[in-house]
C-alpha cells in the first residue's frame, strides 16, 4: 500500500518534472537535449522499478527506495544474475558516469568563477537557431 503510493508519487513527480524541464528550455528557445538525456535516466528509472517488476509478477523485484536498500538490492542483484563488480562494461559506466559528472561540475564552477569577466554570456551563445 505505502510503497506504492510513494512510488506512483515519485514516477508522477519525476516524469512531471521532465515535462517542466521541456517547457522551460522551449521557453527560454533554447535545445531540449537536457530533457532528453533526463528521459534516459527516467527510463531507467521505469524499466528498474516499473517494467521489470510487473513483467516477473512481483513488486519486489523493485530497487528500493533508499540509499543503502539499493546498495544491498544491487548486490543481491549481482548475485543472482551475475557479478556486475567484476563486469568491465559496468564499471566502464560507472567511470563514465562520474567523470561526466565531474566534467559538468567543473564546467558549471568555471563559468561561475568567470561571470564576472562576462563569462556567463555563454547562456547567450546555447540558444537554437
Amino acid at each position: 500500500g505505502w510503497w506504492l503510493m510513494a512510488g506512483f508519487f515519485l514516477t508522477a513527480s519525476i516524469l512531471l518534472w521532465w515535462v517542466r524541464t521541456w517547457q522551460r528550455a522551449k521557453a527560454l528557445g533554447m535545445g531540449n537535449h537536457l530533457a532528453w538525456a533526463f528521459a534516459g535516466a527516467i527510463w531507467l528509472y521505469l524499466v528498474l522499478g516499473l517494467f521489470r517488476p510487473i513483467l516477473m509478477g512481483l513488486w519486489s523485484e523493485a530497487v528500493p527506495y533508499g540509499i543503502f536498500p539499493h546498495l544491498d538490492w544491487t548486490t543481491a542483484f549481482s548475485i543472482r544474475y551475475g557479478n556486475l563488480y567484476y563486469n568491465p562494461f559496468h564499471a566502464l559506466s560507472i567511470v563514465f558516469l562520474y567523470g561526466s559528472v565531474l566534467l559538468f561540475a567543473m564546467h558549471g564552477a568555471t563559468i561561475l568563477a568567470v561571470s564576472r569577466y562576462g563569462g556567463d554570456r555563454e547562456i547567450d551563445q546555447i540558444t537554437d537557431r
